[in-house]
């Protein structure tokens, strides 16, 4: 007989890595995808899917990620604070050169679950436009896309 174990939230935190990922020339969906699921736990055996199982995750070189198509002049960023004639529209060229970080940073927002555990995930990201703050005393593992 088979049993489903469900891991509890301090097995989760004991088992918790540090990875790191080089955003240089890789296409923004794909990344996206590979960060979330790290962040998620999705590559652990012990997944749970209303538990925190995932992992803490580097971004660099995010100025270098790569667009495909004619998205860097089609795809649009909307941003509005809620006041009246806040609305503000970037293009994707604009946010790449201006600011990669959170372009990455809500790609990967849009892929976590949209509740508490994904505003926790979230907190685990951390994005640099270029070679950024060292991170070398948690001894993350590299990982390529």
């Amino acid at each position: 007989m088979q049993k489903t174990t469900m891991a509890t939230n301090e097995a989760c935190q004991a088992a918790r890595k540090w990875y790191e990922i080089d955003a240089t020339g890789v296409t923004l969906g794909k990344l996206a995808v590979k960060v979330a699921d790290l962040l998620r736990g999705k590559t652990k055996v012990n997944f749970t899917p209303n538990q925190d199982c995932g992992d803490y995750v580097i971004v660099r070189n995010a100025k270098k990620v790569n667009l495909t198509g004619n998205k860097e002049t089609d795809k649009i960023y909307y941003n509005h604070s809620l006041w009246v004639g806040s609305l503000r529209q970037r293009t994707a060229g604009e946010m790449k050169e201006k600011f990669p970080e959170e372009m990455i940073f809500e790609a990967v927002k849009g892929m976590v679950p949209h509740n508490r555990l994904g505003r926790k995930l979230i907190t685990k990201l951390f994005v640099y436009p270029g070679e950024g703050v060292s991170h070398e005393a948690q001894k993350p593992e590299k990982i390529t896309v």
